[in-house]
């Protein structure tokens, strides 16, 4: 059975990402998009990975004629021409003109400069004098930073890019009007773009997703569209989240982890990955799972699932399941991991940027700790503005002091 998600209420304060009551891993169940659409509920770790990795189960067909609503109003996750929204050989041509960007290999030889760029975004941070507002100043900075190096963005305003992300990531946030509008701008943006670095091709991940478009048959004008926008998105929102996030749980809750990470790299780095499988993104009630259609009757976890039917794979239940995570929801900062997460997903359409988050909170929490071994919320969490009405979920704002 499942319990009942909290945080997700109307009704007084938001509380923090982590403390959210989780589904009690057990064999799918059936329940309700926000749509009304029917949805299989998947939730132990075994279960949800064979949702993200079984071929019976795609995302094409989530928008095929035939296909239920899913969401109700449009985001980015529901570009038709997006790489989630490909399968099979198709994706895995459209996924190669990238993925080459996004190897750990290729992560770690930027580890230098992101270190450079956090190190400046701290001098920052120390120099406007404390309180000061660390979204603002770090979290949502630091990987605005990183994603517009890397693409070339220039002078691209971080309220423009911000604006466009949230849009891209409305849940009910937004007017659907508003949400079309925006992505408009935002897509008419990416073409331009395009066109450009075709004019003037450039040492950046623009052109070099133009190259090896070039070089491969089958890719369209509107998939590289959706691929630019979607690496714009995906590319700051999931460091800018678990960064806040992450910061909310240590400064709160967890002292003398906030000290061991500032002191030794090795337990920064432990504290990520513990941090991003045990901390979700966003709340269930809005996000409920990975969405998958099945386009063949299959069993998963012993129950028959119909050909046709769509089943949402809760990847935050998944990793507090307790036969894989014996700490369930308690947060071993320290622990060894034993299985990896499902935070990222799993399968063909696993997260291409990764390894570039891992590295983005993992060096953004062990020098800010270490810098700022005192530091501490000014405000109850209680009093936490939140970003909402998103898929995700993270502090609008954090006043932190030292």
């Amino acid at each position: 059975m499942t319990v009942e998600y909290s945080g997700a209420s109307t009704e007084g304060p938001l509380i923090p990402l982590h403390c959210l009551r989780q589904a009690e891993p057990g064999p799918p169940r059936l329940t309700a998009l926000p749509t009304g659409t029917p949805v299989w509920l998947v939730t132990r770790h075994t279960d949800v990975r064979q949702v993200l990795t079984d071929p019976r189960l795609d995302r094409a067909t989530l928008y095929a004629p035939d296909a239920p609503p899913i969401s109700t109003t449009p985001n980015i996750l529901d570009d038709p021409d997006g790489l989630l929204n490909i399968d099979g050989p198709e994706h895995q041509r459209l996924r190669r003109t990238v993925q080459r960007a996004f190897t750990p290999r290729a992560i770690a030889r930027w580890r230098p400069w992101v270190a450079s760029v956090i190190e400046r975004l701290i001098d920052d941070l120390e120099a406007a004098g404390s309180p000061v507002d660390v979204v603002a100043g770090l979290t949502r900075s630091l990987p605005v930073a990183v994603i517009s190096r890397l693409m070339d963005l220039g002078d691209l305003a971080l309220e423009r890019l911000g604006r466009w992300s949230d849009h891209a990531l409305s849940a009910t946030a937004y007017p659907a009007d508003e949400v079309r509008q925006a992505m408009g701008e935002f897509y008419a943006f990416s073409e331009a773009l395009i066109a450009e670095r075709r004019k003037n091709p450039g040492d950046d991940l623009v052109s070099s997703l133009l190259q090896a478009a070039d070089e491969t048959d089958g890719v369209t004008e509107k998939q590289l569209t959706a691929l630019v926008c979607g690496l714009v998105v995906a590319g700051h929102e999931t460091t800018m989240t678990s960064f806040g996030n992450a910061l909310v749980q240590l400064l709160s809750e967890a002292p003398q982890a906030w000290a061991r990470i500032g002191a030794d790299p090795q337990s920064a780095t432990a504290a990520t990955e513990q941090i991003l499988r045990a901390v979700p993104l966003g709340d269930s009630k809005v996000f409920p799972g990975l969405l998958r259609r099945a386009v063949a009757e299959l069993e998963i976890g012993g129950v028959t699932i119909p050909a046709g039917s769509v089943v949402a794979a809760d990847t935050g239940a998944a990793n507090h399941d307790p036969e894989v995570y014996p700490a369930g929801s308690r947060l071993d900062h320290f622990a060894p991991l034993g299985a990896p997460s499902l935070t990222f997903g799993a399968g063909p359409h696993h997260c291409l940027g990764a390894w570039l988050a891992r590295m983005e909170l993992e060096l953004g929490l062990h020098r800010l700790a270490n810098r700022l071994p005192g530091l501490r919320l000014t405000d109850p969490v209680e009093a936490i503005h939140w970003r909402e009405g998103l898929l995700t979920r993270s502090p609008a704002s954090l006043s932190v002091a030292w």
